[in-house]
């Protein structure tokens, strides 16, 4: 498995518009942050989660080909935001698949009717195959088992997922007791942390590191970071020697 970091930032990313913050002002190309999003190439498949509003940037960088499906993990429009330049895929493939929760559908259907359209389509169109995940319940992508996990974002219920021994987790702030058990004996995964401060919708940087012992995999990733967590060197000298930050752009690679 290939895991590609297309985005480690948190909604407005990194530089925020007009910010002085000396992080913000940063040379070191670690702290140049889009939104986040990562694409992972297992088995044969070529999966991007969340498609927010860098995404055409992120596919020219990375040099993405192709795209099998899209998984998302919540419906905020730092996530959702670059649906309709998923256009060039859709050329290839046709109808692109979309897995996420009926809530997400929903609201992706409301902000981009156009591309769920059924009738009277506009010809440069993207669409989608849409498909509706339960947490509870495991799904399969070309014969490869993904298992949802339940995560809360603040008060709403958001999506990690699990591929073999790989966990992708954004976004979060608290792990319902019943989602543990689908965390055990894994080798990588990768947890949000915004900044050094407590946040309310969020994990800061104590409780990421807090949840990373507990789960204990070989290595961690920490992602969707803001400004405030600190430069990227400084804040990599005080993490345990399993932890990394992410930046944009880092490729990791997953026995399987």
């Amino acid at each position: 498995m290939r895991v590609y970091f297309l985005g480690t930032g948190t909604s407005q990313g990194m530089p925020v518009i007009g910010s002085k913050d000396p992080v913000c002002l940063s040379t070191d190309m670690r702290d140049k942050r889009l939104r986040t999003s990562v694409w992972i190439e297992w088995k044969g498949l070529s999966l991007l989660i969340d498609c927010g509003p860098d995404f055409r940037q992120q596919m020219l960088v990375s040099n993405c080909q192709r795209i099998d499906a899209i998984l998302y993990t919540h419906e905020h429009a730092d996530h959702t935001a670059g649906l309709d330049d998923i256009r060039p895929f859709c050329f290839q493939i046709g109808k692109m698949p979309v897995y996420a929760l009926q809530r997400v559908m929903d609201s992706l259907r409301k902000r981009f009717d156009y591309v769920f359209a059924t009738e009277d389509r506009y010809p440069g169109a993207p669409a989608v195959e849409p498909h509706i995940l339960d947490a509870e319940r495991d799904f399969r992508i070309k014969n490869q088992t993904i298992s949802p996990i339940e995560i809360l974002h603040g008060d709403l219920s958001i999506l990690g997922f699990r591929f073999d021994d790989f966990v992708y987790i954004t976004d979060a702030k608290y792990i319902p007791d019943s989602e543990w058990s689908k965390l055990k004996n894994i080798k990588v995964l990768v947890i949000n942390a915004l900044r050094i401060n407590p946040h309310p919708t969020h994990y800061n940087l104590e409780e990421a590191l807090a949840f990373i012992e507990k789960i204990k995999p070989e290595k961690a990733y920490i992602t969707h970071i803001g400004y405030e967590l600190g430069f990227h060197e400084k804040v990599q000298q005080g993490l345990p020697k399993n932890v990394y930050l992410a930046h944009d752009n880092l490729q990791i690679d997953i026995a399987d």
